[in-house]
């Protein structure tokens, strides 16, 4: 059973700096993670080879930095890693970013799975994973929260919903999105820090892949983020004392005054 593992690298949650002068997520100095959902993608992934055999190939795409989120997936219990780096790539979509992957994963001979966590912490959309299956023209189950059983041919996962959950079979390859519901993300071993500290990270570019320049980065973008800020600070608000028909008579002149009524 071989699988591959999509993850991300984003800004610490507790540490989000903007640019004031761009208006953009600051990265370069500020702590980066592997995006929690993806933690559950890797856990599931290894306990998927456990069970079956195989290997897991965890891939990022990302600046060299990058680099350290795949050697902390190695240490928990990952196989390989790649990282898809090149300038080229900057300022990618969801889009830009989905075919970029499809590409990269293009080039393993051989996959079965393909795991990503439902979203990104830094962006919300929960659109990489499906539109990387649509690229690759394969199956896709968004939301899993329990894989089921598994054969060499078909995979029958339950997939969460608001009222409860879809039973839903699939044929393989298939890529799955996956919630936290679905297992509980174990603590690098000493012994598996020490062989991501040794492991060869296989680094590939717009070249090694074979992209359409026209694809990739903000060419390939049709979807731009102009500015990112965060909103203002509530201020105390205003608070008004006396008799209920004293307060009531206030209210109304003060809403009145602000033209919303």
């Amino acid at each position: 059973m071989n699988i591959i593992v999509c993850i991300k690298q984003v800004p610490n949650t507790t540490n989000v700096q903007i640019d004031p002068q761009t208006g953009r997520l600051k990265r370069e100095g500020v702590e980066s993670i592997i995006n929690p959902y993806d933690e559950y993608a890797i856990e599931e992934g290894v306990q998927l080879r456990e069970k079956f055999g195989g290997k897991v190939t965890v891939i990022t795409m990302g600046p060299p930095q990058a680099e350290s989120a795949l050697r902390e997936a190695i240490a928990r219990g990952a196989d390989e890693a790649i990282l898809i780096s090149d300038k080229a790539f900057g300022g990618a979509d969801t889009l830009a970013t989905s075919y970029t992957l499809s590409k990269a994963i293009e080039t393993i001979d051989d996959y079965n799975i393909i795991i990503c966590g439902k979203q990104a912490a830094d962006g919300d959309t929960a659109q990489v994973g499906p539109a990387v299956a649509e690229i690759l023209n394969i199956a896709h189950v968004a939301c899993v929260k329990k894989i089921e059983c598994v054969d060499k041919n078909s995979i029958k996962v339950e997939r969460m919903m608001e009222d409860g959950y879809d039973l839903i079979e699939s044929s393989l390859p298939v890529l799955l999105t996956v919630v936290k519901e679905i297992n509980n993300p174990r603590v690098p071993s000493l012994k598996g820090k020490m062989l991501a500290k040794k492991a060869i990270i296989k680094t590939l570019d717009a070249n090694s892949i074979g992209a359409d320049i026209k694809r990739i980065g903000l060419s390939g973008s049709p979807t731009q983020v102009v500015k990112t800020f965060s909103p203002p600070q509530r201020t105390g608000g205003e608070k008004f004392v006396g008799d209920a028909k004293e307060i009531a008579s206030n209210l109304v002149k003060r809403l009145s005054d602000l033209g919303l009524i």
